[in-house]
């Protein structure tokens, strides 16, 4: 385990190669963190990446290739060593393979490589699924990442919002108690395409964005300036904070799967929003953290 620096005139990050994990995000000129600290009397993480599940199984299995397979929520790549593959200036990448640990719990071969590219007071988080095997790779991924909400002295988490862009409202899909995509949605109209994080907002879990309704969704302070930015082009997204806990922090979590749904009993291969990759071929993807 070691914590790996980039720093620009601008913005400082820092790393952890356990789980490549995003761990600290600073603006120089005013020394503002941004990420949550990752205190466990609220949540023990801070930027979790979720490989090669997103959310939970239902009964916690899962089949593919005729077996059953036991998995826990989020999948195993947050909680291993990832591997330094390059450090420059502005950018640095991890690699983590897959092992007799890996397949005996998800048997498929993978190349997973994570990267954060820092420009101005942005940074870019990449990933890169490489399928180094001979039959079709079959994953979810996602992103986690926890910022301090409030962000200023004195406010209250109940005074801020989430803005979401340009739209009028957005839908959410509701999650069960076990944690599983209902048939329900809720429907949070916006004003000015803000929505008060009140108290009671987390009460039955995330909030599950489905189907590209936006592809941003930002913090905002008291009075409705935004301070942190996430910018994505995935299918979906999360935006949670522990209900129940007035914990002083707010994910926004870009997403490429999605727990099962209650009704599902198929296979891996058919979850809902996952991705696969050829043989020899490598999936891309990113996002966008801009700190204000």
């Amino acid at each position: 385990m070691a914590i790996y620096q980039l720093k620009n005139d601008v913005i400082s990050i820092a790393v952890d190669s356990h789980g490549a994990e995003l761990k600290s995000l600073k603006r120089l000129d005013t020394g503002t963190e941004y990420m949550w600290c990752g205190d466990a009397k609220y949540w023990g993480r801070t930027s979790p990446v979720l490989f090669p599940f997103v959310g939970g199984v239902k009964n916690k299995e899962y089949r593919t290739k005729g077996k059953t397979y036991s998995m826990t929520q989020h999948g195993f790549a947050r909680d291993m060593e990832f591997t330094l593959c390059n450090q420059f200036i502005d950018e640095i990448w991890f690699e983590l393979r897959s092992s007799e640990e890996t397949l005996a719990k998800y048997p498929y071969e993978f190349i997973l490589k994570l990267g954060y590219r820092i420009s101005g007071n942005q940074v870019e988080v990449l990933w890169q699924v490489e399928n180094p095997g001979s039959e079709v790779l079959h994953f979810s991924i996602g992103g986690h990442p926890a910022f301090n909400c409030p962000i200023e002295p004195g406010t209250k988490q109940t005074e801020c919002f989430v803005d979401f862009g340009d739209v009028e409202e957005v839908v959410s899909t509701r999650i069960s108690e076990n944690g599983l995509a209902t048939n329900s949605r809720d429907v949070y109209p916006l004003t000015d395409g803000r929505l008060p994080l009140r108290a009671n907002l987390f009460e039955h879990d995330a909030l599950v964005i489905e189907d590209s309704q936006t592809s941003t969704a930002a913090l905002c302070r008291k009075d409705g300036s935004r301070y942190v930015t996430v910018t994505m082009d995935a299918p979906l997204f999360g935006i949670w904070s522990p209900p129940g806990k007035e914990a002083p922090f707010v994910c926004i979590e870009p997403w490429y799967g999605r727990c099962d749904g209650e009704d599902f009993d198929g296979a891996l291969e058919e979850r809902k929003w996952g991705n696969q990759v050829n043989p020899g071929k490598i999936w891309n993807a990113s996002y966008t953290i801009q700190a204000d």
